[in-house]
């Protein structure tokens, strides 16, 4: 099966035009080597995909057939992701929660700052 196949079956990436296109970017690695989305996948292979600060990193148990139910993924492929690069995801999202979240009711200065950026 095509690597950008594989990718978008286990819901690594949304659409399968996606997942072709960060292989043309080169941020899809099979065991070390950066592919294109046409590259053949066999069992056991490492695949590492590199989504903005974070790589992500998953091995190929079997093929599927076809998309499945995020269900289903763990039993064609293994979350091999390092437990820093999962940290680093949580404190990413942390920060931006925090940038996101209101500090109370808005002032004159926040409404007038508001109006200059949307207009």
């Amino acid at each position: 099966m095509r690597v950008d196949k594989f990718l978008w079956c286990i819901r690594v990436f949304k659409t399968r035009s996606l997942a072709s296109a960060q292989c043309r970017e080169g941020k899809v690695f099979v065991d070390e080597k950066a592919v294109k989305p046409a590259q053949e996948l066999r069992g056991g292979e490492i695949i590492r995909v590199r989504k903005g600060a974070i790589c992500f990193e998953w091995q190929v148990k079997e093929i599927p057939r076809s998309r499945m139910a995020a269900s289903l993924v763990a039993n064609f492929a293994r979350d091999i992701t390092p437990e820093g690069e999962k940290r680093k995801l949580e404190e990413i999202r942390a920060a931006q929660r925090d940038l996101l979240r209101p500090t109370g009711r808005p002032t004159k200065r926040d409404r007038r700052d508001w109006e200059k950026w949307f207009t």
